[in-house]
């Protein structure tokens, strides 16, 4: 199964940097935006307004006509977690049937606290939804720095021909057939970033940090297989290695908000200053969803509170200091 023709939904930093590494590895790209403005900067200066010296490669054909950018044999998907539903209602009308839609956002949906591949399954039914995630921020991905993926599809030959489409000599996806593991990886690590970015904004030390980083795997590993995730997913690159890179750096959103909070900022505040912070959204929903399992996420309900309003960090931290001692497990 090959797919030649590729469109990548979303002209942000992780769409340039998506269109870029495709259109490396052979493909025939089309970057469709959505903002006017956006697009237009695009097409006329060849790079991102949000990767700025990073150009465009030239090969790489641009639009805003959805349904020009929808006749392709797959589509990256590549815009917020809390706008991939509107974008599919819209796509589920021109593409065509059994087409790879695979999402590129990590995240849960506000409200009816459904995956990515959910929603496109829901709003876009006749195509075939599938799950890229995994250790990457997208200035090392669009400047060609070595990278790798998870790529998920239920189905396997459908997963491997787009593992192959999208390789290329820096950019490595593994292929797997457990699109709920690599969605919970991608999903739960942004709140537990959260947490560890406090740790550095309050001035806590590396090792506060590495005990969190691994308390949070913990988490993430529980919440996983109550929902259906295979361990080896949660220890692979969507699960453990997404987290290491997420918790350790300002590259990070999640990281950089959480810093922020630590030094005392409000979440109203900082969103106006960092941009969008997926794991701030995220973290009431996976807070709901691992109570309805009975799952313990002592450090996802900490963040959750804080962000709530609920309880201010210095409270947080002492919560889960005073946590019983037991075990660990």
């Amino acid at each position: 199964m090959t797919f030649d023709r590729i469109a990548v939904l979303g002209g942000g930093a992780w769409g340039t940097a998506l269109a870029n590494v495709t259109a490396r590895a052979g493909r025939n790209v089309t970057l469709w935006e959505f903002d006017a403005g956006n697009a237009e900067h695009l097409a006329s200066k060849r790079e991102s307004r949000f990767l700025p010296g990073v150009r465009i490669e030239d090969g790489i054909a641009m639009t805003r006509d959805l349904t020009e950018a929808s006749r392709a044999d797959a589509i990256l998907l590549v815009v917020p977690a809390q706008a991939m539903r509107s974008v599919c209602k819209t796509l589920g009308a021109t593409v065509a049937p059994g087409t790879p839609v695979i999402a590129c956002a990590k995240g849960i949906e506000h409200g009816t606290r459904k995956f990515m591949t959910e929603i496109i399954a829901e709003c876009a039914p006749k195509v075939t939804p599938a799950i890229l995630s995994g250790p990457s921020f997208a200035a090392d991905v669009a400047r060609g720095l070595p990278t790798a993926v998870t790529l998920a599809a239920s189905d396997e030959t459908i997963a491997s021909g787009l593992v192959q489409a999208l390789a290329s000599r820096t950019f490595r996806p593994y292929q797997s057939t457990d699109v709920r593991g690599v969605e919970i990886g991608g999903a739960s690590k942004n709140v537990l970033a959260i947490a560890c970015g406090i740790v550095t904004g309050r001035g806590l030390g590396a090792s506060a940090q590495a005990a969190l980083t691994t308390r949070g795997f913990a988490e993430l590993v529980r919440f996983g297989r109550a929902y259906g995730a295979k361990t080896e997913t949660m220890m692979g690159l969507s699960g453990l290695g997404d987290l290491i890179l997420t918790c350790g750096s300002p590259q990070s959103r999640n990281f950089s908000f959480g810093m922020n909070l630590g030094k005392g900022l409000t979440p109203k505040d900082i969103h106006g200053k960092t941009g969008l912070a997926e794991g701030a959204f995220t973290a009431p929903v996976l807070l709901e969803m691992a109570r309805d399992k009975a799952v313990d996420m002592p450090i996802a309900s900490a963040v959750a509170a804080m962000l709530a309003g609920q309880m201010n960090v210095d409270e947080a931290i002492e919560s889960l200091l005073a946590r019983p001692l037991r075990a660990e497990e």
